[in-house]
């Protein structure tokens, strides 16, 4: 038996309403240069523009609007959704947890920090440290909210999609970072319906290929190990529900190598002055790997986050 939806495009229409405008409409354009040293006509979908620096706002807007409750919080974050959460949950007087690992990002550590959020490093990677915030929660340090467990969160980020086919109402192809995969489910269930002919590309990282070898067999495939600068994506062991979520709605799953990361960022911060964090550009990673798919195809990517740090910044883009 099929079974149902959780991810329903009718609530993803209903979210801006209830998500904070700060994390709406964000800029949307046409790369010239970058498509043209790619080949294609590239629109780039900017989710960094705003106060967390990525599109997690969206999502944890629009759970804590809907299905938070009034009791304390606790996540498992690489960065990202923890900032999103920690903003979300101080406009709302919410106490939050974030655990996250060790190894994370010290200028995503810093900044959850900074906008309230109780921050404890645990383990050696993310889902290590997804299990200790769960054992957190379990024994009553509050209820426990999974990124890509809980349907709010991917259609809260499913309202991209809404703001990229009205803006371009003619693409060919959308690559979308494949993570935990709440950001895809969103998005593509807002493509089926609204843009059907377009192809829906889920980019994963080659060193953290656990949601895409997921996606291929139907169910959970856990990794040994993540590997990969990319760190916003690397997932070792998928949440069941976001594979079935995802069930359907993918015509294709390209895997892309941190070099090539690297040199999409690169590109980015050349021809679009965008800094971009590595999760953010492996959409343009795919492109770079694959050009010859795609030559002369209407193109479209979201750069779902920018929270580099300065060492790494200077690493990679030579910026400081």
């Amino acid at each position: 038996m099929t079974k149902a939806r959780r991810v329903l495009l009718e609530r993803i229409e209903a979210a801006p309403r209830l998500i904070d405008p700060v994390f709406l409409a964000s800029p949307q354009f046409e790369c010239e240069p970058l498509g043209d040293a790619l080949g294609v006509r590239l629109f780039l979908k900017v989710e960094t523009m705003n106060p967390i620096r990525s599109f997690k706002g969206r999502g944890a807007e629009l759970y804590l609007a809907r299905d938070a409750g009034d009791g304390p919080l606790v996540c498992a974050s690489a960065g990202n959704f923890g900032q999103a959460m920690a903003y979300a949950c101080r406009s709302r007087a919410l106490p939050l947890t974030v655990f996250a690992a060790e190894s994370a990002n010290p200028l995503k550590v810093e900044r959850m920090r900074a906008l309230g959020a109780d921050v404890r490093l645990a383990g050696n990677d993310f889902d290590a440290a997804k299990d200790a915030a769960r054992a957190f929660a379990d024994a009553g340090g509050g209820r426990f909210v999974e990124d890509g467990r809980e349907p709010a969160i991917a259609e809260g980020a499913g309202t991209i999609a809404l703001e990229m086919v009205a803006a371009e109402p003619q693409l060919d192809a959308v690559f979308v970072p494949l993570g935990n995969g709440a950001l895809l489910a969103g998005v593509a269930t807002v493509l089926r319906a609204r843009l059907p002919s377009a192809r829906v590309v889920a980019v994963a990282a080659r060193g953290a290929p656990a949601m895409a070898r997921s996606l291929a067999a139907g169910r959970p495939l856990a990794s040994e190990r993540a590997a990969t600068i990319a760190d916003g994506i690397a997932v070792r062991v998928p949440v069941p529900e976001a594979v079935d979520d995802l069930a359907g709605l993918v015509d294709e799953t390209r895997l892309v190598g941190d070099d090539d990361i690297v040199r999409a960022m690169r590109l980015l911060h050349r021809h679009a002055g965008a800094v971009v964090e590595p999760a953010g550009a492996v959409g343009v990673a795919a492109l770079l790997c694959d050009a010859d798919d795609w030559l002369g195809a209407r193109v479209a990517t979201v750069l779902c986050g920018s929270n580099v740090a300065p060492e790494r910044a200077r690493a990679w883009l030579g910026a400081g």
